[in-house]
């Protein structure tokens, strides 16, 4: 076989191969693409982004089921968009951690089209190439690189698709150094002629120092991307609590209201029995009384007939011996007939006016009393914390100031402060409880960390990041945090004030109680952590109520 017929041999049997690995591409391709199918979203119809999980099993882009879920909430009943599974109340969504993961490692698609890169030799079917010859300006397939010539100026990198653009503009080679001072790649021959002066280093080294910056950047970008899953995380929850919360504050008043139309029309029904009742009751008493008075009327026409017939005789003697006819009217009573019914009608309108003044009474009290949905908390002081210039009470409601008590030093105990903080924390929820204060000049309420400082002026709460306090001065109030103070107009007028926070809605506000209470401040913050009630004072007592 003479050399022709060989390299003609040895390029069908390239092409043979490369036809066969096109296949095999294509079927591998096509696997790829089925598994992509079940990596999809059915609502957005694109790959997963940040995957959650109902509890029927489907999963979605927690953005896409957020939209979904909040658009149903309109219509009072939840439902998968998938399997069409009913919920009752808005369903908890599940990280899908492993789909996560399985998503944010799923190769790009391999289909070919008409930006992937060939190999140049196959001719009779495109096979992906997997390198490309920057001196050859071909790029070549698997097959095709074992047989490619492995000499060092055959310079070898990723498949691209424009060889040309890969080389020296100017001098049409390879280039092998990079400028750090005009940033580009540049040849051999620019190193002689316009970058001469110019700081070079080779490809290799100048590529590994900016992949080590890369990959700098890259770790703070995912711990930047963690940490703000974590807080979209948080913030869900919250989200849900906060859901959690209306519903069933919206339920209580719904059926406070209910109680009282309840309460109403029982009331209404009453006054209208009882409004009847000494209807009927009068009824019967003019019937009792009209009898009587019709006797009374007949007797007094017969009266007044024989007086008229005396008083036209002309006969004086007849006149007189039938004088004595006058005596005999009865008593007049018809006033008092008149008076009592009078008298009973006026005592029938009271009556009915207190049962009316009396049951509304009763229901606005009890509707009052049903509004106060929040219970006051059962604050503790930690007698561990305690400055040793501290006494607490028995029942760890009341602080004395108390300069000759001392007790053992604690890891927990506020050294430099006359401080205390409860024995509770607040992880959540809502919370409300009052303070007074008995002959204390200067004093500090409000919450902190438990991590707040124990030595030192940054101890104090109100001087730190960790505290909010409200301080009475005398007579004037101010809010403290993080060493800001900010003066409250108008003066203390009452010894006590009431303190709620609202973990969730990261609220802490301070009330003083006065008639009417008198809203003083409230702190906006992003609680993280658990919370402690806090107290500081420098004479006196402060007592928990």
């Amino acid at each position: 076989m003479s050399d022709v017929d060989l390299i003609i041999e040895v390029q069908r049997h390239l092409e043979d191969v490369g036809r066969i690995a096109a296949l095999d591409t294509r079927k591998e391709t096509m696997s790829s693409v089925d598994l992509r199918r079940e990596l999809e979203c059915t609502i957005c119809l694109s790959m997963y982004s940040d995957p959650v999980m109902l509890r029927c099993g489907h999963n979605f882009c927690r953005v896409c089921i957020d939209r979904v879920l909040e658009t149903q909430r309109w219509s009072g009943a939840y439902s998968c968009p998938e399997c069409s599974a009913s919920y009752m109340t808005r369903p908890d969504l599940l990280r899908n951690i492993k789909l996560r993961n399985i998503v944010e490692n799923f190769p790009p698609t391999t289909d070919l089209n008409e930006s992937t890169v060939t190999c140049t030799y196959c001719i009779h079917a495109p096979v992906p190439a997997v390198k490309s010859c920057l001196m050859c300006e071909a790029s070549l397939c698997d097959n095709h690189l074992k047989l490619h010539s492995q000499s060092p100026e055959h310079i070898l990198c990723g498949p691209i698709t424009s060889l040309e653009n890969r080389k020296c503009p100017i001098h049409k080679k390879v280039p092998e150094y990079f400028c750090t001072e005009d940033g580009t790649c540049v040849c051999v021959c620019c190193l002689v002629g316009e970058h001469i002066q110019h700081k070079t280093e080779p490809l290799d080294e100048a590529c590994e120092k900016k992949k080590n910056k890369m990959k700098d950047v890259l770790q703070e970008a995912i711990k930047q991307k963690e940490e703000t899953e974590e807080r979209v995380q948080m913030l869900q929850e919250r989200k849900t609590k906060a859901q959690e919360r209306v519903t069933g504050e919206t339920e209580k008043i719904t059926a406070m209201f209910r109680d009282l139309r309840t309460q109403l029309e029982a009331l209404e029904m009453k006054v209208q029995s009882q409004i009847s009742r000494q209807g009927q009751q009068v009824s019967l008493a003019c019937d009792d009384a009209i009898p009587q008075l019709e006797l009374k009327i007949e007797e007094l026409q017969r009266k007044i007939s024989a007086i008229e017939e005396l008083c036209n005789k002309t006969d004086p003697v007849t006149v007189l011996q039938e004088s004595d006819t006058c005596g005999l009217c009865t008593t007049n009573d018809t006033g008092n007939y008149s008076k009592q019914l009078n008298d009973d009608g006026d005592e029938d309108v009271a009556g009915i006016s207190q049962t009316l003044y009396r049951g509304l009474s009763d229901i606005i009290t009890q509707f009052i009393g049903g509004m106060s949905l929040l219970k006051s908390a059962d604050i503790l002081l930690d007698d561990r914390t305690a400055s040793n210039l501290l006494q607490i009470s028995d029942d760890k409601k009341t602080a004395f100031f108390s300069p000759r008590h001392m007790v053992l030093s604690t890891a927990k105990i506020f050294y430099d402060q006359t401080q205390v903080i409860s024995s509770q924390s607040f992880w959540s929820g809502r919370h409300v409880w009052e303070v007074s204060f008995l002959e204390t000049p200067l004093w500090r309420v409000g919450i902190c960390y438990p991590s707040i400082a124990r030595r030192g002026p940054p101890s104090q709460i109100g001087q730190n990041s960790k505290s909010w306090c409200l301080q009475g001065c005398g007579t004037q109030y101010s809010v403290v945090h993080d060493s800001i103070c900010i003066a409250i107009p108008g003066f203390i007028s009452s010894s006590g004030v009431k303190i709620y926070l609202d973990y969730e809605a990261g609220q802490i506000s301070f009330y003083e109680m006065c008639i009417p209470v008198r809203h003083l401040y409230t702190f906006t913050a992003d609680f993280n952590r658990p919370l402690h009630a806090a107290f500081y004072f420098n004479k006196g007592c402060v007592k928990i109520d």
